[in-house]
C-alpha cells in the first residue's frame, strides 16, 4: 500500500532546498547549454559565422593562393595568378599583382605589364596600392622610357589610386635623370595640379639637385627664392650645393657668387666648413688673392678650423700677389694652430722665397722638411733650382743640383731648359752640351726653342760642323729644330766657305 505523499509547507521546507531548486531553475532556463536550448540551436537554428572566423579564413587562403602563385610557372603569371586564387575560392589581392609586376621586371618580361594593368584596371575593385606605379615609374625610368613613366603617372586615378607628392617626386627624380627628361619637367608640374598634389620641400629638392647636376646654377637659385618667397623650409644642403656649382663655373663673374652669398645670409643661411672651403677656391682661381684671404678670416670667424688645403690655396693667392709678408704670416699661424704642412705647402711656400731671391732661406727648408719627415719631391728641387739658374748663382745652383742627384731626385724638362740657357749665357758651351744629353736620355723631350739656342751658339762660336752633327742625331731620335738651326747652319756655311776662298798668303 503506498503512503500518502505528506505535502510539507514552504514554511518547513529548509532553505538549503529551497535554495538548490531556484538555483537550478535559474541556472537552466538561462544557460543555453540547457538540454532544450541545445537542442533547439542544434536541431532548428544555424550558428552565424563570427568576422574575425571569416576574415582568418579569407586571410588564410590568400596565403595558400600566394603560395601556388610562387611555385607556379613565370611564363603567364597573369593566368597563373587567376587560377591560384580561383582554386582556394578568393580574389587575388594587391601583393600578388605587385609580386607578378616585380618578377616581370626582374625576369625581363616588360612586354607582359601592360595586359596585366588592364587587367588590374578593368576587373578588379580595390585600391591600388601608390608603391605598386612607384615601381613601374622607376622601372620605365631605368629604361629611358619617359613617355609611359609619366603617361602611368597620370593615369593613377584610372587604376583606384590617389597619387601624392611620392609618386611625383618618383617622376621627377626619373625625369631629371637626363637633360630631355628636366626640359619635359615644367609641363608636367602644370598638369600635375590637376590631380591636386601640391609640391613640397622634398620636390624642390629634386629639381635642384637636377639644375645643379647639369650645369645651370642660376635657374636652381630662382627656385631657392620661390621657396623663400612661399615659406617653405630650405635645405641646407642645397643651398650649398648651389654655391659648389656655381663656384665651379669658369665663366661667371665673381660679383654673382659674392653677391648670392651675402643674400643668403641675410635671409639667415649659415656657411658650413665645406662651403667655406668652395669659396675660397674659387676666389683663389679668379685670382682675387686678398678676398680669399679676408674668406679665410670669415670661416674662423665663424667656427670652422681651416685645415692644411685651405691654408695652402690662401697662401698660394698672396704669394702670388706679391704679400709675402702675409704668407709668413699665416705660415706661422698655421705652425701655431697645430696643422702640419704637407708637401704641396712647402712647395708653395720655397716658391714664395724663391721669390724673393731666399735662397739660403730655401735651401736651410731643404732640410727642415727632411727633419719633420715630409721628403722634399721633384717640384721642390726644380723650384729652387730654376730660381738660382735665373738669378745667375751658378756656384750655389751647382751645389743644389749635386744635392738632388744624390737623393735621385728626377729634374723636369722645365729645369733642364733653365740651366742650359743660363750655360749658354754663361759661357760654357760643353755644359749646356752635357745637360742636353742628360735630358735626352732620360727622355725628356727639349723645346725646339731650346735646340736652336744650342745649335746658334755653336755656329757663332765656328763649330759649325759640331752644330750640324748635333742637328742629324736629334732628328735621328725624332726631336725637332726650329728655323733658326737651319738659318743659323747656312749662315755658318757661308761664311766658313768665303773664308776658305780667302787668301790669307803675304803679297810678294
Amino acid at each position: 500500500m503506498l503512503k500518502p505523499i505528506v505535502h510539507r509547507s514552504i514554511t518547513q521546507t529548509p532553505k538549503s532546498i529551497i535554495f538548490f531548486f531556484f538555483f537550478r531553475s535559474s541556472s537552466s532556463s538561462s544557460s543555453p547549454r540547457s538540454k532544450y536550448h541545445n537542442y533547439y540551436l542544434r536541431k532548428r537554428r544555424k550558428w552565424p559565422h563570427p568576422v574575425y572566423k571569416s576574415r582568418w579564413h579569407e586571410k588564410l587562403s590568400q596565403q595558400h593562393a600566394m603560395q601556388a602563385l610562387r611555385s607556379s610557372s613565370p611564363t603567364n603569371l597573369l593566368s597563373s595568378l587567376l587560377k591560384s586564387f580561383a582554386l582556394y575560392n578568393t580574389n587575388p589581392t594587391p601583393n600578388s599583382y605587385h609580386f607578378i609586376i616585380k618578377t616581370l621586371i626582374k625576369t625581363s618580361q616588360s612586354h607582359h605589364i601592360p595586359p596585366i594593368l588592364h587587367h588590374l584596371q578593368k576587373f578588379e575593385t580595390f585600391e591600388t596600392p601608390e608603391s605598386i606605379l612607384i615601381d613601374l615609374i622607376n622601372f620605365y625610368g631605368r629604361n629611358n622610357d619617359f613617355q609611359k613613366a609619366i603617361e602611368l603617372f597620370f593615369r593613377s586615378p584610372d587604376f583606384r589610386c590617389t597619387p601624392s607628392v611620392d609618386s611625383l617626386n618618383c617622376l621627377l627624380s626619373v625625369l631629371c635623370t637626363r637633360k630631355q627628361g628636366l626640359e619635359v619637367v615644367p609641363q608636367v608640374l602644370l598638369k600635375s595640379r590637376l590631380l591636386n598634389i601640391r609640391l613640397e620641400e622634398s620636390s624642390f629638392v629634386i629639381l635642384i639637385r637636377a639644375l645643379c647636376e647639369f650645369k645651370n646654377p642660376k635657374n636652381a637659385i630662382a627656385l631657392l627664392h620661390h621657396m623663400v618667397d612661399h615659406d617653405m623650409d630650405v635645405d641646407v644642403r642645397s643651398f650649398s650645393l648651389i654655391l659648389m656649382t656655381l663656384c665651379q663655373q669658369k665663366n661667371l663673374e665673381c660679383d654673382e657668387v659674392m653677391g648670392l652669398l651675402e643674400e643668403m645670409k641675410r635671409l639667415g643661411f649659415c656657411l658650413d666648413r665645406k662651403d667655406w672651403v668652395n669659396v675660397i677656391r674659387f676666389l683663389v682661381r679668379r685670382k682675387k688673392d686678398m678676398e680669399a684671404l679676408e674668406a679665410l678670416r670669415e670661416m674662423k670667424l665663424d667656427g670652422f678650423k681651416p685645415d692644411v688645403s685651405c691654408y695652402t690655396m690662401v697662401l698660394y693667392a698672396v704669394i702670388c700677389s706679391g704679400e709675402f709678408e702675409s704668407a709668413d704670416q699665416l705660415f706661422d699661424e698655421m705652425l701655431l694652430m697645430g696643422l702640419v704642412p704637407d708637401i704641396d705647402t712647402y712647395n708653395v711656400y720655397m716658391n714664395g722665397l724663391c721669390k724673393q731671391n731666399k735662397f739660403d732661406d730655401g735651401i736651410k727648408m731643404l732640410s727642415s722638411m727632411e727633419e719633420l719627415g715630409c721628403k722634399p719631391n721633384m717640384i721642390t728641387y726644380n723650384t729652387l733650382l730654376c730660381a738660382i739658374y735665373e738669378s745667375g748663382e751658378l756656384g750655389m745652383a751647382s751645389d743644389v743640383l749635386k744635392q738632388a742627384r744624390g737623393k735621385g731626385v728626377v729634374l723636369n724638362s722645365g729645369t733642364y731648359e733653365t740651366m742650359i740657357y743660363r750655360m749658354i749665357g754663361a759661357g760654357d758651351i760643353s755644359e749646356a752640351l752635357d745637360l742636353l744629353e742628360e735630358m735626352v736620355q732620360k727622355s725628356l723631350v727639349p723645346r725646339p726653342s731650346t735646340l736652336d739656342e744650342i745649335v746658334s751658339c755653336l755656329c757663332r762660336n765656328g763649330l759649325v760642323s759640331k752644330g750640324l752633327h748635333l742637328l742629324t742625331e736629334m732628328v735621328g731620335k725624332n726631336i725637332l729644330p726650329g728655323c733658326r738651326s737651319w738659318e743659323a747652319l747656312m749662315v755658318g756655311f757661308q761664311i766658313e766657305h768665303a773664308f776658305k776662298e780667302i787668301d790669307f798668303s803675304p803679297m810678294e
